[in-house]
This record gives structure tokens, C-alpha cells and sequence, in this order.
């Protein structure tokens, strides 16, 4: 099954309550400004989005699934959000926005990506001077789980300092990460653990 297929049943209370905790975390690890334009990678249908496009000027939603951005269409029209912008396409390949942001962030989005480095190289690309870059994501875990995803061809998590190194190789300074969310999964039957974390760093082009 693609993202498209799951698209459709993708918005579970879990997911939903999970989303809002991220949002919480990433709005109060960095300080935003009113006037700051944002953009989430790999934004799925939303969910964290539509708990934080209340503290941005505007917010560019990117997700390569069609279904995905159908259904945060929808969901667009629905509530009536008019500061959020779609743009279904795949920048983890190569840099094709000629905007930049102040803020860029992601959330279980990385570890689907096999080269990471590109990926976080194009993140700092897009940012502004003093831009912020939030990443929630998986902590590294033995493929347990993924394992009913028998596509899955992603990271079994990330060990937070190996992907520190990465952010660094790319430019970014100031980065710090700790994890804040614990949580369990049935998958096949078998229950799962996993914890989240949250790592942010910032683009300084000047010493």
C-alpha cells in the first residue's frame, strides 16, 4: 500500500492526539514571530500543521502523496483556512522552490527518506538567515517498527548524534535535541515501543 492508499484512513484520534503534542513541543522550542513564513516537509494531511497556522504569517504544506494532499484540500476548505499554501511535490530529490523560510520542520517524515544528507542540505538552502530547522522523529530502533510495511525501505530511527553530525556537515549551528515522546504501537499483533524526539538547530551563514 502507498501513502495515497492510506491517505484515506490516516487521521486516527492517536495520530491526531499525537500530532498535537508535537506541535506543542516544536512551538515552544523556538520563538516565533508573527510575521515568520514556515514549511512543513512531508506534511501529510496536516495534522500538526493545523495546530500551529495560527502562529505563522503563512505555512507551505509539501508532501509528495496526492492523496495525502487531497484529503489537507479538503480539509483547507473545510475549516476555512486561508494562510496555508499546497504544494504537492518531492524536494528531498533536489531544491525546486524559489522561496525561503523561517522556519522549516517535519515530523516523522525523515526516516521514509534514504539520503538524508541531500534532504538536510535543501533544508538549509530554504531557510532564511537565523532560520529555525525542527525534526521529530523516530529514535533509533531495531525495524520492529515497520515491520508490517513490507515496502518500507526508510531508517530504523536515527541515533540523534549521528544525525546531529549531518546537521553540522550542512551548516547549521546551535543544535540540540532531546526526546519527549513515548508511546507504544501494535504491529502483527506484537507490542511495540518507540519514543520521539525533537532536534533543532539554526542556519547562521555568518560567524
Amino acid at each position: 500500500m502507498s501513502f495515497d492508499d492510506y491517505a484515506k484512513t490516516w487521521d486516527t484520534d492517536k495520530r491526531i492526539n499525537r500530532a498535537k503534542i508535537i506541535a506543542d513541543k516544536i512551538s515552544n522550542s523556538i520563538d516565533i514571530n508573527k510575521d515568520y513564513s514556515a514549511m512543513e516537509f512531508g506534511c501529510g494531511t496536516g495534522l500538526v500543521s493545523f495546530n500551529l497556522y495560527n502562529k505563522f504569517k503563512e505555512i507551505t504544506l509539501i508532501d509528495s502523496s496526492k492523496g495525502m494532499i487531497d484529503i489537507l484540500n479538503s480539509k483547507i476548505n473545510k475549516y476555512k483556512v486561508n494562510n496555508m499554501v499546497i504544494n504537492h511535490l518531492d524536494i528531498s530529490d533536489g531544491n525546486s522552490l524559489d522561496v525561503k523560510f523561517d522556519v522549516i520542520y517535519n515530523s516523522m517524515v525523515l526516516h521514509h527518506i534514504q539520503n538524508t544528507s541531500s534532504t538536510i542540505k535543501n533544508f538549509y538552502e530554504l531557510l532564511n538567515e537565523d532560520g529555525y530547522l525542527c525534526i521529530v522523529d523516530l529514535d533509533e530502533e531495531d525495524g520492529s517498527f515497520h515491520k508490517d510495511y513490507s515496502d518500507f525501505d526508510g531508517h530504523n530511527g536515527f541515533n540523534q548524534e549521528e544525525l546531529k553530525n549531518i546537521l553540522s556537515m550542512a551548516g547549521f549551528k546551535h543544535i540540540e535535541s532531546n526526546t519527549f515522546f513515548y508511546d507504544e504501537k501494535i504491529v502483527e499483533g506484537q507490542k511495540v515501543n518507540y519514543s520521539l524526539f525533537l532536534m533543532k538547530a539554526r542556519k547562521y551563514t555568518n560567524p
